[in-house]
């Protein structure tokens, strides 16, 4: 703006500068009135699904800090792609709000889906659930570690069967592991899903063998589950299991440790551009949500994530995750 201003000269630079102050006086009324109707949060995935949870979770607290009311939808498909394509169809002016799990789906959509929108066509307001990935298999099956299972997928072509949510994570570690074991992606009967609530009801029900998938979502089938890696450089408490690199030892095997899933809100970067003070609102009402202390027990009590990291950090992990994923976009 600075430098078109610049190329105007006298009469006009004055009359471009009197336009733009009327331009924001006119607009500050509507910066203030902000929100004055319904807020829409559009879920990337089905209902059920953990993106699904911590946007009902949240819903009726940021209604509360908005004051205005605020209506959940979900728009599934496509590995996020058709949630995505549907915000950037809407006004940019912080009435549509998009709720996802971000990392990784989004990412895929651009580098395996076809989707024609970039990383920074949206501004992430915040990533509040992060959560690694979880190898389990049905605990009817008698799968009791990871070399076992792999050795079962190599030896019966076609008959162990496993679920994963299209484009995740847990989806590529699935590639992955097969990939360094050396065993034929087709030999496993890989069923995709658009949500984690059906992929984890797939395994729980025994419609599947096994499935790889965020782990603090999977608390809900835990009885259902044997557990056999956990995909993070250290074990944690809440699954007693080795790391997947451990559990891969016997079989001298080694496999990256791939970022799991991040989930928040976003609108389209447009929105921030053109409503600064709208994104700030949106930003605040997030952050004094987290900031309540029966917000956190309710969350907790429902094993959401809730933290705080705010825009810039969000808008930075997302960068780098695009940049990790790059890597080993041809596997999916």
């Amino acid at each position: 703006m600075i430098e078109q201003f610049a190329k105007l000269g006298g009469k006009s630079l004055a009359v471009g500068v009197t336009a733009m102050l009327a331009s924001l006086a006119m607009s500050a009324p509507a910066a203030a009135d902000y929100p004055d109707r319904p807020i829409d949060l559009i879920v990337g995935f089905g209902t059920g699904g953990s993106a699904d949870r911590m946007t009902r979770a949240m819903s009726n607290y940021l209604s509360e800090e908005l004051e205005v009311p605020v209506r959940v939808t979900n728009r599934p498909g496509a590995g996020t792609q058709i949630s995505a394509n549907y915000i950037l169809s809407q006004p940019d002016d912080g009435y549509t709000v998009y709720a996802s799990t971000f990392a990784p789906y989004l990412t895929n959509t651009i580098l395996n889906g076809g989707a024609e929108y970039e990383i920074d066509d949206f501004s992430y307001i915040n990533l509040q659930w992060f959560d690694l990935d979880l190898i389990a298999a049905n605990e009817d099956t008698g799968y009791e570690d990871l070399p076992s299972l792999l050795e079962a997928i190599r030896e019966n072509p076609g008959e162990v069967r496993a679920s994963v949510v299209q484009g995740s994570a847990g989806h590529m570690m699935v590639r992955l592991l097969l990939e360094e074991a050396g065993i034929p992606q087709d030999n496993l009967n890989l069923v995709t899903y658009n949500s984690g609530g059906e992929a984890r009801s797939a395994v729980a029900g025994g419609q599947v063998d096994f499935t790889s998938i965020s782990a603090q979502g999977s608390e809900g089938i835990r009885e259902f589950l044997t557990p056999l890696a956990i995909v993070n450089d250290e074990r944690i408490d809440q699954w007693d299991v080795p790391t997947v690199n451990e559990a891969l030892e016997p079989l001298d095997l080694e496999v990256p440790v791939l970022q799991g899933s991040m989930r928040g809100f976003a609108v389209t970067a447009e929105t921030e551009r053109q409503y600064p003070e709208r994104y700030e609102v949106l930003a605040e009402a997030i952050q004094n949500t987290l900031a309540r202390k029966d917000v956190q027990e309710h969350l907790s009590s429902n094993d959401i994530g809730g933290v705080w990291v705010g825009p810039e950090r969000s808008n930075e992990l997302m960068k780098t995750n695009f940049e990790v994923f790059k890597k080993y976009a041809d596997l999916l």
